[in-house]
């Protein structure tokens, strides 16, 4: 048995898929479907059964689980940037994770959690995946914090020797569509293509870049499964890592790549940045990868130009935008 909170969500669903493409169907969705539109990422899927979030942290209070899981992929938490309801996101995002976490431990199931590179703040204090340098890390944001918390946590109980935490950094491709404001850019050009034939960027805050020359590390979902897929596969390799391609491009690379993918000319229209973004705006992001490199992890990270391609062409541009 299989285990993946957030199942039904984004990077959640396509691990589901990874799985599904491994023969492994013995899988527990677990998730909080109530009203969104995520449920569609399901019927694709070949899985063992759903249980609410809620319903499973029942089972694991009371000791009720299979007795033969083998690995539990914690993907659930609320990642809105903008989620204001602190105590809530203490509750979902650090609170569960710690009591999944024990309880993984104490039954010796291997687990694989997200963190963000959310944890890293404006990345002023850099973005090395050391755990021994936690405390130096400043979150512009509650989300950020939350997950940090948990971060803190694991290296305090000295879980980083048993269990694996990942960095996310810009993840974009299938199976996103629900996640409204927090969709990637990709989709969002996507759309913005579709409707006016153009696409529109904020202009730089900064002197340092130019309008639509801000730098992100993106990556695509199907390399940060195929990692996480390594990851259970070898159970040895533990710690905290980042998970992005380790090659900054800008947001104009990014959106260029759409509009070659959809054969439309490129039309960008760059726009005032509001004033609430301005001062906890994020110009430059990099994941340094050679502390998951240096374990042998063998994932060969998509060029930004063709994952893009795949995600628009085989996944936006076809009837049904999931896997």
């Amino acid at each position: 048995m299989f285990i993946i909170t957030g199942g039904a969500g984004f990077i959640g669903s396509v691990l589901a898929w990874k799985l599904n493409q491994e023969g492994i169907t013995d899988i527990m969705i677990v998730d909080n479907l109530s009203t969104s539109t995520k449920w569609k990422n399901l019927p694709g899927r070949r899985y063992e059964d759903y249980i609410h979030r809620d319903a499973f942290l029942e089972m694991i209070n009371q000791n009720k689980l299979p007795s033969d899981i083998q690995a539990i992929f914690h993907m659930g938490a609320c990642s809105s940037t903008t989620e204001a309801d602190a105590d809530y996101l203490m509750r979902n995002n650090y609170q569960y994770s710690k009591t999944l976490a024990e309880y993984a431990i104490r039954k010796r199931i291997r687990f694989i959690y997200a963190s963000s590179a959310a944890t890293f703040g404006d990345g002023t204090r850099g973005f090395q995946d050391d755990e021994t340098a936690l405390d130096q890390l400043l979150p512009m944001n509650m989300y950020g914090y939350s997950k940090h918390l948990f971060d803190v946590y694991a290296r305090r109980k000295d879980w980083f020797s048993e269990i694996a935490g990942l960095k996310f950094f810009n993840v974009f491709g299938p199976n996103e569509y629900h996640k409204g404001e927090m969709a990637s850019v990709v989709y969002k050009s996507w759309l913005q293509i579709l409707e006016t034939g153009r696409v529109k960027l904020f202009k730089s805050n900064h002197p340092d870049y130019r309008d639509g020359e801000q730098l992100r590390d993106f990556i695509y979902v199907k390399d940060v499964v195929d990692v996480m897929w390594w990851l259970y596969q070898n159970p040895r390799v533990n710690g905290l890592f980042n998970l992005g391609t380790g090659t900054p491009r800008t947001w104009k690379d990014l959106v260029s790549g759409v509009f070659h993918a959809m054969n439309q000319p490129v039309k960008i229209e760059f726009i005032d940045m509001p004033p609430s973004l301005r001062k906890s705006y994020q110009n430059f992001t990099v994941a340094p990868m050679q502390k998951l490199a240096a374990t042998g992890c063998p994932v060969a990270f998509q060029p930004l130009e063709s994952a893009v391609h795949d995600y628009v062409t085989n996944y936006l541009m076809t009837p049904y935008p999931n896997l």
